[in-house]
């Protein structure tokens, strides 16, 4: 297990190396080396040429909102379609799921042209819109699948006391399907804090570049500041790894609920 620990964590500890490492020291025979200084003059150039800090900011407005958009509208179809029985109900949740058949950047183009027309390009809308319509369908499957874990006498003695529905949905069911929301929103984060392609495509104006663009900023048509990126690429990797450390007790709560009954 030590080893296969190792293994798991060893490109991140190889990312945060060579963001230390001059541009001149990649290329040689080895796969691991110490730098020797350390280069965190790396780090200064990626605040003070990478445009960090701003992207960082556009990132964390985009990535937030996003995953708490999915995280919402998840929890609202996943009560609807366990605990109301209407009409047609399977056939919308199955229409839904198929979203996790489609590749988000598969929709590239259709979605350029229509923002195109709405002028919703080179604005944080035109990320967060689909962002959140990808991950509704697996957050959507995630949550159902663990509020059919609740027992549904509770909602009954809530219904009886008087409470509404919302009442319900916001006292009741969403702090019992806290350790699902937190796996999503996890996985969410991740997917929503490294894209790039769309951000590239939809943003072109610097107020609206989320914090992969700083990547961009170190590479030349004859060379590259490969120094710089590896810390651009470090400081991208930060977020995701605190996120998921905050969280690792309610993923793991979540991943497990309803594997063992009694």
């Amino acid at each position: 297990m030590a080893i296969i620990g190792f293994l798991q964590i060893f490109p991140l500890l190889w990312l945060f190396n060579y963001s230390l490492l001059k541009s001149g020291d990649f290329f040689g025979d080895t796969i691991f080396q110490l730098p020797s200084p350390p280069q965190w003059g790396n780090y200064v150039s990626a605040f003070t040429q990478g445009n960090v800090l701003p992207y960082f900011f556009n990132s964390v407005l985009v990535t937030f909102v996003s995953v708490a958009l999915t995280a919402f509208v998840s929890i609202l179809l996943a009560y609807a379609f366990t605990r109301m029985k209407w009409r047609f109900s399977a056939l919308f949740m199955n229409i839904i799921l198929l979203g996790m058949m489609i590749p988000i950047h598969a929709t590239l183009l259709p979605n350029f042209i229509i923002f195109n027309e709405i002028g919703l390009l080179n604005s944080y809308w035109a990320l967060i819109l689909p962002y959140t319509a990808f991950n509704i369908p697996i957050s959507m499957f995630i949550v159902t699948g663990f509020m059919e874990t609740i027992p549904r006498s509770i909602e009954e003695a809530a219904v009886i006391d008087g409470a509404s529905i919302w009442k319900i949905l916001f006292k009741i069911i969403f702090p019992i399907t806290k350790p699902a929301i937190a796996t999503i929103s996890v996985v969410n984060f991740i997917n929503c804090w490294n894209e790039f392609i769309m951000a590239y495509t939809f943003n072109t104006m610097d107020q609206f570049k989320t914090l992969p663009f700083s990547i961009v900023q170190f590479v030349g048509q004859y060379s590259s500041n490969y120094g710089a990126q590896f810390a651009v690429m470090s400081l991208i990797a930060i977020p995701s790894i605190i996120m998921y450390l905050i969280f690792t007790d309610e993923i793991n709560k979540g991943l497990m609920a309803g594997s063992v009954k009694g």
